[in-house]
């Protein structure tokens, strides 16, 4: 998870934030600054300055922020002067938007405020629906509005072109005001609030700010989202009474406190309503007591009352707003805000603390307790560097530049006086749990701030943090007691007014013990999973000093010595327990181990069923110590015992099985994987089926001398369920005329879960998960259910990984009610899935397997291809394309693995350059899609560090969706419209290059995938068409034109070689077709590079494979003269289930 930040303000105005992977407050800029309250999201905050005035600040990323604008000229054809400017009156305007409605020259456009800038010029977009146009950038049409092309013709009157320019956000990380006119917002703001992040993606990064003036007063800012992060203007929303203070959460929840204390929800907001339509009253907490705070979230919600009691609302969700009841919890606090997944954060009310609420998860909003954050900030002093002068220096400062400060000050102090109280009483902070940490009684404290006091005069020591910030009053007592040789100023100093100790060049002060004012988390993101650093603030550089002190006192020698007597203890023990009993004989030659089980295996005749069987692996080891084994699968038929058996060196894959029923998997030979159809077997439960699993996977590799991490050739590949395999090829894998056939390819399961990978030579694999967060390899082997030999020991992290679930309601029209879920017999499920053949109800629909867990609830999915109305309806004029509407629910999986997150950019496509064998690239060059559709280049990127350092955006005029770099830096990228285009002057030196060169596409075909290695260009098409570039030089890299190679192909996968791998459909199986299969291009050489057959490998379920790190030669084959009668008869060619070019992938 990447890191995230919580947001506070001290009592001086000052704005800090904690990072979830830091321990300590970090200051924001522009720290001149105050500021009243904040609101965070995940991608900025928002501020009301003591200034009265609005404030933003949009967190610097790698991805910058641009918004494009656009304008198009008119012109109309005449017969005297041709195409010109003079128009009808009845025409549209000469620079008009899209629509001609709107008059737009280009003088017109202006920055929204100062916080913009251009990027350029104005100049004229030459892309047409994915095609390129004629150098001037036109297309015609007979007239305005119609149908327009690229192509000009005879009947062509009119024409138009596009003109862009680009504007980019400038103020990142530092806090830009936000124009506001006085008629907007007569009064200032006194609180603000921002959420709704979750109530639709489109547009991208959609926020929803809510603001109270001080006359009571609500407003909302309109327009907020990603190309617009200012928003466009303030409207106000009518109100049932004077409100004190709001709170939006990230999807439709808003609450409201009244002057009076009362409560109001606001109703109706929806996808295409964000402010609502009404309010909604809801009774105080205490009768007696109003409410004064209120903090929501996603279905929880937290309030205050005006003594400081902590309230939890129970049974609130987005179908109930208003909830069931309150419910009292432990704590007294001052304000209170609910963070990224329901997460509790709030300040104490004597000691000013940030606390954060323990134990909060889906089944258990309200927590367990709290816990007070616990961190320095940045500037403090160290806690290791006090020492006895540390008590004259507080003197000095608060002996005059304290009271010449404001009363401020003196009124933070004074709010102490109950703290003191309290301690007298045994306790401190809010009232917490028992099971709470609490402060010592009045006798403890008396004695531990004597021995503060006097611990400095007798042995020279700092004084204990712990204690610094202590009521020392009594304290002096005791040193006069004690007869402590203290000056009088000094000691006069030590009273409460020492809790704040300053510093000259700070105007606050430094204190041990910061007093905070607001908390917000809303863009601070946390989960029972998260390990936080927020609670330890021991300073360990005491124990660190030792240990050096320790290592340093140990001499060379000494360490000479000591190895020399561990080396002499070695070997008489090898002597005493091997040497002397060589002479004897081996007792056992070899060991043979066998595991039993009782599973279900899948019949695989006629009538097929599940039938339960004994399940046996026998495994032997040799004298030399080679090991292998046998699988064995007992069954009965009709009666009689019988079983089935296999090598365990014949296995080529075992892969786990979708299955909402059994916990299955299957097992692989290079025979079953020509016919398609594995040994499938099924265990009692999931942790049964992983072990066998791991078991197996460990035999396997034994048997064929495979141990650790994958090396820098390996294939790696990826299944539809997400598991992630690698292959170690051998170098006659590419061999001509005699490779290796790919069904005898071994594959072995590397932990995590992943979308797609990419790799390199040199050993950089980089992976991409289902909710677009990126990973990167870090060397290990094993993770999730591998454990013990079968797994590494280090670079095993914690991975998750998001994916959606869909199902689709249907409906059919009939003349008397209109569309209703009643249909035909014939027709498909009123809820189903996307075939329509399978029922998939809200309730019976459960995800992929017992690893993911629900992390939402289902949602009308708005951002479906082709789009939807307002109610997320498509329509069509029968099944199967049919009315129905995307209802989309998130689940989570969280596993272990080799792999490390890449935060906070989201990406959908990677890709490394494909070294080979004898390069030698210091910095690989490593491009990527955002989710968003940006194309970046990531800096930095080594074998010794693959993760990078930072990303170069690399200006695109639309959204990409595939990329890939070939050898001398050749980028090739697919945009959304299905346009290719190539990459100039990409180098060492100018890693982003320089411009983009419009390839235009095979006819009538949209791409969508492309691929590139040392000299191809292969591409695949929205229907499954493979494409080759012919005429790619190094002269002229952009090529000349398309080949079409074959049909049913899903990805494509380029070498460093040029070899060709895919995964195609619609393979022929013994039993039917089998969908993502691995298949191989033989015959890819120099003068043949398009190759000449398929072999094919392991599937079907096989989603993506890349064969980018494989750059082996293959050995050079000597073919057997016909005149040479001593060369041996050559073999017979293996009988490879093939095609011709130009035939379908999926053909047999």
């Amino acid at each position: 998870m990447p890191a995230s930040r919580l947001w506070v303000v001290d009592v001086y105005g000052r704005v800090f934030s904690l990072s979830t992977a830091g321990q300590q407050w970090e200051q924001c800029r522009d720290a001149q600054m105050e500021f009243k309250r904040v609101t965070a999201a995940q991608q900025c905050c928002w501020g009301i300055a003591c200034d009265n005035n609005v404030y933003l600040n949009v967190h610097a990323s790698d991805l910058p922020i641009r918004y494009q604008e656009e304008t198009y000229e008119n012109q109309r054809w005449n017969p005297i002067g041709g195409f010109s400017d003079h128009l009808l009156p009845s025409d549209r305007w000469q620079w008009s938007d899209i629509t001609g409605l709107k008059h737009q020259p280009l003088d017109s456009f202006e920055l929204p405020s100062s916080s913009w800038e251009w990027e350029g010029d104005w100049y004229v977009d030459e892309n047409f629906e994915g095609e390129p146009t004629e150098k001037e950038g036109w297309t015609y049409a007979i007239d305005f509005p119609a149908f327009y092309t690229k192509n000009k013709k005879m009947t062509s009157c009119v024409r138009r072109r596009r003109w862009l320019r680009y504007r980019r956000y400038k103020d990142m990380d530092t806090w830009a005001k936000i124009p506001s006119p006085q008629m907007e917002t007569p009064d200032p703001f006194s609180d603000i609030s921002c959420g709704g992040w979750e109530i639709s993606e489109e547009p991208r990064g959609r926020l929803s700010l809510w603001a109270v003036s001080l006359l009571g007063k609500v407003w909302f800012r309109v327009g907020i989202y990603h190309h617009n992060p200012e928003g466009s203007m303030w409207e106000e929303v009518s109100v049932p009474g004077e409100v004190l203070q709001i709170s939006c959460g990230p999807g439709d929840l808003v609450w409201a406190v009244l002057w009076e204390g009362q409560l109001i929800v606001r109703q109706g907001i929806t996808r295409d309503c964000s402010k609502g339509t009404s309010w909604v009253e809801v009774e105080s907490p205490s009768p007696d007591v109003g409410a004064t705070h209120v903090a929501v979230g996603i279905n929880t919600v937290w309030a205050l009352t005006k003594d400081n009691k902590v309230w939890f609302r129970r049974g609130v969700d987005s179908h109930n707003p208003c909830g069931l009841g309150w419910i009292s919890m432990v704590g007294e606090m001052i304000t209170i805000n609910v963070g990224l997944n329901d997460q509790v954060f709030a300040i104490g009310c004597e000691d000013r603390a940030v606390y954060f609420r323990q134990g909060v998860t889906t089944s258990e909003l309200s927590g367990k307790t709290w816990k007070a954050i616990s961190v320095p900030r940045d500037g403090d002093r160290s806690h290791s560097s006090a020492s006895t002068n540390s008590l004259q220096s507080a003197g000095c400062f608060f002996s005059g530049e304290v009271r010449a400060h404001d009363s401020f000050i003196s009124e933070l102090i004074s709010d102490r006086e109950p703290a003191k109280t309290l301690r007298e009483g045994g306790s401190a902070g809010p009232a917490v749990p028992e099971e709470e940490e609490t402060l010592p009684s009045e006798g403890e404290v008396k004695a531990l701030c004597a021995d503060v006091a006097i611990c400095p005069s007798q042995s020279g020591g700092p004084l204990d943090p712990q204690w610094s910030n202590v009521d020392l009053e009594e304290a002096q007592g005791q040193l006069a007691q004690t007869g402590a040789a203290l000056d009088a100023a000094d000691t006069s100093s030590l009273s409460s007014v020492a809790t704040y100790t300053l510093a000259m060049e700070d105007p606050y002060g430094t204190d041990e013990h910061p007093l905070w004012a607001w908390v917000s988390g809303g863009g601070c993101s946390v989960d029972s999973h998260s390990h936080l650093n927020w609670f330890n603030s021991v300073n360990t550089s005491s124990l660190v000093g030792s240990v050096q002190s320790m290592s340093l006192s140990v001499t060379s020698a000494q360490t000479a010595a000591w190895r020399q007597q561990i080396f002499e203890q070695l070997t008489e023990r090898t002597k005493r327990e091997m040497d002397n009993f060589k002479h004897y004989e081996q007792a056992i030659e070899q060991s043979v181990w066998v595991k039993k089980g009782t599973m279900q295996w899948w019949r695989d005749w006629k009538p097929y069923k599940w039938i339960d069987v004994h399940f046996a692996l026998e495994q032997f080891s040799g004298p030399e110590g080679n090991k292998d084994g046998i699988l064995f699968i007992y069954y009965n038929f009709y009666e009689e015992k019988k079983y089935l058996h296999a090598f365990v060196n014949e296995l080529t894959i075992l892969v786990p099985v979708l299955n909402e029923s059994k916990h299955t998997f299957a097992i692989y030979t290079p025979e079953r994987t020509k016919q398609r159809f594995p040994i499938r077997l099924a265990a009692a439960t999931e942790l049964e089926m992983h072990d066998w699993l791991a078991l197996l996977s460990v035999s396997c590799c034994h048997s064929r001398g495979i141990q650790g991490p994958p090396s820098k050739q390996a294939i790696w590949s990826i299944t539809c369920k997400g598991d992630i395999f690698v292959s170690e090829p051998s170098p006659a894998l590419e061999a001509m005329p005699y490779p290796t056939p790919c069904d005898q390819m071994f594959w072995r399961q590397v932990g995590g879960h992943l979308r797609m990978v990419e790799c390199n030579t040199v050993g950089i694999v980089w992976g991409i998960g289902y909710d677009h967060t990126a990973w990167v390899y870090t060397g290990g082997y094993g993770g999730g259910f591998f454990q013990g030999l079968a797994s590494s020991t280090d670079n095993i992290y914690t991975q998750t990984d998001v994916k959606s679930v869909y199902i689709y309601e249907n409906q059919r029209w009939n003349p008397l009610e209109g569309f209703t879920n009643r249909g035909l017999p014939t027709d498909r499920y009123m809820w189903s899935d996307a075939s329509g053949l399978h029922e998939c109800t809200k309730t019976n629909m459960k995800p992929p397997s017992t690893q993911w867990t629900w992390v939402s609830d289902w949602a009308i999915d708005y951002s479906v291809s082709g789009g939807t109305d307002k109610e997320g309806w498509q329509y069509a004029a029968d099944f199967p394309v049919f009315v129905f509407v995307f209802l989309r629910r998130k689940c989570k999986l969280t596993t272990t693995g080799p792999w490390q997150e890449i935060p906070p950019i989201a990406l959908s496509d990677v890709t490394i350059l494909p070294c080979t064998a004898q390069s030698n690239v210091d910095e690989v060059p490593l491009w990527a899609i955002s989710n968003k559709g940006d194309v970046l280049c990531r800096l930095g990127v080594t074998a010794l560090t693959p993760a990078g350092s930072s990303w170069l955006h690399v200006g695109t005029d639309q959204p990409f969706k595939s990329i890939s770099i070939g050898a001398a830096s050749q980028v090739w990228a697919i945009a959304r419209d299905g346009s290719a285009f190539y990459r100039g002057s990409v180098s060492p030196q100018s890693p982003a290059g320089d411009c983009w060169y419009h390839i235009p596409s095979p006819s009538k075909q949209k791409l969508r995938q492309v691929s590139v290695g040392r000299t191809s260009v292969l591409t695949v098409d929205e229907n499954g068409n493979l494409w080759y570039r012919q005429g790619v030089t190094p002269s002229y890299p952009q090529g000349s034109s398309w080949e079409h190679i074959s049909n049913n192909v899903r990805k494509v996968s380029v070498g460093p070689l040029d070899q060709v791998w895919i995964i195609a459909d619609k393979v022929q199986g013994s039993h039917s077709l089998s969908c993502g299969t691995v298949c191989h291009r033989l015959g890819v050489q120099p003068v043949e590079p398009k190759g000449i057959l398929w072999d094919y490998g392991i599937g079907g379920g096989w989603d993506h494979i890349t064969v980018r790190g494989n750059s082996m030669e293959p050995p050079r084959v000597r073919l057997p003269s016909l005149t040479d009668a001593s060369a041996p008869a050559p073999r017979s060619p293996i009988p490879f289930r093939n095609m011709e070019v130009n035939s379908s992938a999926g053909d047999s």
